[in-house]
């Protein structure tokens, strides 16, 4: 289903701040209240919209370090990749796990508090994963862009 301007506005709103009222947000959109509800309800059916949460500060949690962590695994096949799958989905360090295209089979980005923390992930969690062949860690610097949002265009027919 295509997103309309109502649709996109309401979603640029949500993306500024989900804890907008419904009476709020239907006056900054143009629409009645219970309209505003029908078109969230939608989104969210949808799945357009996949859920609410807060964002934390990792740094004010005390994980200090970002780490970009590439994988290689020894084969593609589906068994491999789901063992893989299912293993790095229970490591709470790890952010985001990503299946690539290229010369790394996974590329994961990991909250340490610290390098000695990293080394204990990368010894307990990463390098028991099933079927992994290949760790090459890189660690961030400094931060430059964390969005959650994206900017968007009506698709208008």
């Amino acid at each position: 289903m295509p997103l309309d301007r109502i649709d996109i506005a309401i979603l640029e709103a949500l993306q500024k701040d989900g804890r907008i009222p419904n009476a709020a947000l239907a006056e900054k959109v143009g629409l009645s209240q219970s309209a505003c509800s029908r078109r969230l309800d939608n989104l969210e059916k949808s799945g357009t919209i996949r859920g609410y949460h807060a964002r934390l500060s990792n740094a004010a949690l005390g994980h200090q370090m970002t780490a970009i962590v590439h994988i290689s695994l020894s084969g593609q096949f589906e068994k491999t990749l789901s063992d893989f799958e299912a293993a790095i989905k229970r490591c709470p360090n790890v952010l985001s796990c990503h299946l690539m295209s290229g010369e790394y089979d996974y590329i994961l980005r990991i909250a340490a508090k610290d390098l000695v923390d990293y080394e204990r992930i990368h010894k307990e969690w990463l390098s028991a994963m099933p079927h992994v062949t290949k760790i090459n860690s890189s660690f961030a610097l400094r931060e430059i862009v964390d969005r959650t949002a994206v900017g968007m265009k009506p698709e208008l027919a």
